[in-house]
């Protein structure tokens, strides 16, 4: 009876059977010699009776203490009013700051069901927000499966960014940082660039007083307007709190795209591209230098416009200096590493690949090409390394030895052998280092953060909106 929840039951049994018998509380605090004050603790559940004192209530409620341990059922009053007890002593209504209330006879068995239901809503969605890194792997896998079959190509997205630099009378070409603006300013938002912007946030958006506030401070080869793109692509979108790991991909997935569909529009990239094909001179750099982005950017609009518009399947990758393949599409059949369940992102890409090799090469000015041979067949590559504030990471476009014909690097002779479907390629060291050192090596594993941390707890994910409350409250407009 130690059991807090023992102590709910039982002292909502002997109210039940108080009543039950017209006995009024302090009829029933007088026959046990108790005031009424701690009869009523006893039957809220706040405090425990001891045996003895439970064999007397016994016996004045005209039962046995096995008939009021374990006697009839609660009726169902009593059975709501201990549930909602119990949420009311649980962690999600402590973690919420919803501080505990008397369940009085005034409060109707309606509202009492509407609050067990609102929390075992919230309780479903906080086990939605901690989902299992195996659950979001799925649902990344879900994602992919969904980009493969639309060639990576969002019609819609791309109809959205049609739709918002035509309002603000972009010709084309490279967007500058003036048509950011007036993109902001024509969704209502006026930009404030601030010094103490919280470290967990590229932007914060104040809704009520149509204000985005941005980092006074762009790092060396950052993009200012990105950013403020990219927050403004979540407005577009009308994206709010995400409910699930699905909803938090999706949604970054989109934003990305509407924001990479902004920089580089498709109406006048298209034929761009088109033209170079036509000249077999297609170059990720020069998408890159025409509209002033990073090398992942054009890569990544490359990859959205290729199949759709050329006519050719393209493999796209982001590597970690370890090797974890961290961003992975494909629609042309490379053999990409997987866990059991086919999620590529975590795994670690083979060391003869592109993705690999370009780390070891000194010459970071010009791309790097190479042509890897698989048990797939032969894939061709271009890639570059970047700096990001995670650490170093290769972005590497790639096509079938047919398709490498369109593209500037074809001649390039660099070559690679990759069987990586094989465990002895690259993933198991060469047998006489693994004889020498197995079992004298014991390294301390830095396990990465979004390895293990799906979706993080909070209003918004990864962010710590105690600090985002605060800095609004103190940049609001007075």
């Amino acid at each position: 009876m130690s059991d807090e929840s023992d102590a709910l039951t039982i002292g909502r049994r002997i109210r039940q059977l108080r009543t039950a018998r017209g006995m009024t509380l302090e009829e029933l605090a007088s026959r046990i010699d108790r005031a009424p004050s701690q009869v009523s603790m006893f039957e809220t559940g706040k405090r425990e009776p001891k045996l003895t004192l439970l064999q007397t209530i016994a016996k004045v409620l005209g039962t046995t203490l096995d008939g009021l341990l374990e006697g009839e059922p609660l009726d169902a009053r009593a059975t709501r009013e201990i549930a909602l007890e119990r949420a009311m002593k649980g962690q999600t209504f402590q973690a919420l700051g919803i501080p505990s209330f008397r369940i009085g006879k005034a409060l109707s068995d309606d509202a009492i069901d509407a609050m067990l239901a609102l929390h075992g809503e919230i309780e479903r969605l906080r086990d939605e927000r901690s989902a299992t890194p195996e659950e979001a792997r799925r649902a990344n896998l879900e994602l992919r499966h969904l980009m493969r079959t639309q060639d990576n190509y969002f019609a819609d997205l791309e109809a959205q960014a049609r739709e918002i630099l035509e309002a603000v009378g972009h010709p084309g070409g490279p967007l500058t940082q003036r048509t950011a603006s007036e993109i902001a300013a024509h969704l209502g938002f006026t930009l404030h660039y601030a010094p103490d912007l919280p470290q967990s946030t590229r932007s914060v958006a104040d809704l009520a007083h149509g204000r985005l506030y941005l980092s006074s401070s762009v790092p060396a080869k950052g993009d200012a307007r990105t950013a403020v793109l990219q927050a403004l692509s979540s407005r577009i979108l009308g994206h709010s709190e995400p409910r699930s790991y699905a909803d938090f991909l999706r949604q970054r997935v989109e934003t990305n795209y509407l924001t990479g569909a902004l920089l580089v529009p498709e109406a006048h990239v298209v034929p761009v591209l088109q033209d170079a094909k036509q000249r077999r001179a297609i170059s990720v750099e020069d998408v890159r230098d025409a509209y002033s982005v990073s090398y992942e950017t054009a890569a990544h609009r490359f990859t959205n416009l290729a199949t759709r518009h050329l006519g050719i399947p393209v493999h796209f990758l982001k590597v970690h200096e370890s090797g974890t393949i961290t961003k992975a599409y494909e629609n042309d059949d490379v053999n990409f590493p997987t866990d059991r369940l086919g999620s590529i992102e975590g795994q670690m890409c083979c060391r003869r690949w592109t993705s690999r090799e370009v780390f070891d090469v000194d010459d970071r000015f010009n791309p790097y090409y190479q042509y890897t041979d698989t048990g797939n067949g032969t894939y061709w590559c271009t890639a570059r390394v970047e700096p990001s504030s995670e650490g170093l990471h290769s972005v590497s476009v790639g096509v079938r030895f047919d398709d490498t014909k369109w593209f500037v690097g074809r001649d390039t002779p660099n070559r690679g052998v990759s069987k990586h479907s094989v465990e002895t390629c690259c993933r198991r060291a060469p047998a006489e280092l693994e004889q020498r050192w197995r079992d004298q090596a014991w390294p301390n594993v830095r396990t990465p953060r979004t390895l293990l941390a799906t979706l993080p707890t909070g209003s918004f994910p990864g962010v710590d909106t105690t600090d985002v409350y605060e800095f609004l409250e103190a940049h609001a407009p007075r």
